[in-house]
């Protein structure tokens, strides 16, 4: 048996190295965290986009919306205190028709009620952020909005919590059950703890249901695709441009977002995915895939919001309706401006299975010793150590 552990973390992405990282600040000691690939941050953490949002979209009684404004300012502070480097770009979000405006005119007022900096542009203002970016009658600027490397950012921390000697960070170590009420069995040896965390990510529904709790809770993954700009046209985007999205489903669509590298990544997509890990065609697949599909299908007759996702998204993969989907957010691109992008990631989306509803928010559910952090989907990156700050305070105490 390994040594116990006062904090037993399962999953080394930014929840679980930023829940470490805040009880280490809170003076604990005897942290551990199991991490079930060989490295951290290997899926949805480290395939981020990097952009750190600004609390724009969200109701303001989420948590996303508490959290997502103090977490983006955090995140600066540590990059800037660590030497890792951020652009303060900004982002627009754009109106491809008329009955857009309506929309943005919800997110400025979301934006205000959050705390975020913003302002409502017309095509004028938004041709001096933004020279390419077009919109339909008006626009919305984000001040706070910016763009950071999540795998520096993840290293970082990770060195820092190592560095202390108060945390160990195991990998190649998957939690595979509960033995008694305080002992966690995993593919190498058993694990004495008095707290638990799941930090798990894609797999938090999953190690809750081994405590027998949130089990009416059900994952299904989305894939997000890109593509990207050519190096020869990547000066037609600036910073970020976003469209007005469907605030009924929690995607924010297609987008332009330059990173650290100069490259001008556009994607996400939300295509409705057949595993975990389903990062390629038939990669990622194991027998789940069938459970997901059976899935799929529940919520395609049941859910109306999904149904439209699950038919509008796929047509994504044909790169027509791609660049149909994009060419009226940015002048004059063209579909030789655009070529393939190797990146891609799993958007692990939790769904109340009682009422057949995607769960639009963090969800945390403490039972006894254990505390289950769940649904920690986009802007968790942003919120991270907001939210890790919160989750100490109010339940680790």
């Amino acid at each position: 048996m390994l040594k116990g552990a006062e904090f037993l973390i399962c999953g080394g992405g930014i929840i679980g190295l930023t829940m470490a990282n805040s009880l280490l600040e809170k003076g604990c000691d005897g942290i551990v965290i199991i991490e079930k690939e060989d490295d951290i941050g290997k899926h949805a953490s480290g395939r981020n986009s990097g952009v750190l949002h600004a609390g724009i979209y969200y109701a303001s009684d989420s948590f996303k919306a508490k959290f997502c404004l103090r977490g983006n300012f955090l995140m600066k502070e540590y990059c800037r205190r660590n030497g890792l480097t951020i652009l303060d770009t900004g982002k627009v979000i754009v109106t491809k028709k008329e009955e857009d405006i309506k929309v943005l005119q919800e997110l400025y007022e979301r934006a205000r009620q959050n705390g975020a900096k913003v302002e409502l542009i017309d095509q004028k203002s938004l041709a001096e952020i933004e020279p390419h970016a077009k919109t339909c009658g008006r626009a919305l600027y984000s001040y706070y909005t910016a763009v950071v490397d999540p795998k520096k950012i993840l290293r970082s921390l990770y060195n820092k919590l190592l560095s202390s000697g108060k945390v160990s960070i195991i990998t190649n170590t998957r939690f595979t059950g509960l033995k008694g009420s305080h002992t966690a069995l995993t593919n190498s040896a058993p694990i004495r703890f008095k707290t638990f965390i799941n930090a798990a990510g894609a797999y938090s529904d999953q190690v809750a249901h081994m405590f027998s709790v949130g089990l009416h809770y059900k994952l299904i993954p989305f894939k997000g695709t890109y593509k990207k700009l050519t190096k020869r046209k990547s000066s037609m985007v600036r910073g970020n441009i976003y469209p007005v999205p469907n605030i009924e489903n929690p995607f924010l669509g297609v987008h332009f977002t330059r990173g650290i590298d100069g490259e001008v990544s556009i994607g996400p997509t939300a295509i409705p995915a057949l595993g975990r890990e389903n990062y390629g065609i038939c990669s990622g697949l194991d027998l789940e895939a069938l459970e997901i599909l059976y899935r799929d299908a529940i919520l395609l007759f049941s859910n109306p919001k999904f149904r439209k996702v699950a038919f509008e998204e796929p047509k994504k993969y044909r790169f027509k309706h791609f660049f149909q989907d994009i060419r009226t957010m940015v002048d004059e691109i063209t579909p030789d401006d655009i070529e393939a992008s190797s990146k891609v990631g799993i958007r692990p989306q939790l769904v109340d299975w009682r009422k057949k509803e995607l769960i639009m928010d963090f969800l945390v559910i403490q039972d006894g010793d254990s505390l289950h952090i769940m649904n920690a989907i986009s802007p968790a990156f942003t919120c991270s150590m907001a939210f890790a700050e919160f989750i100490v305070d109010k339940y680790l105490s």
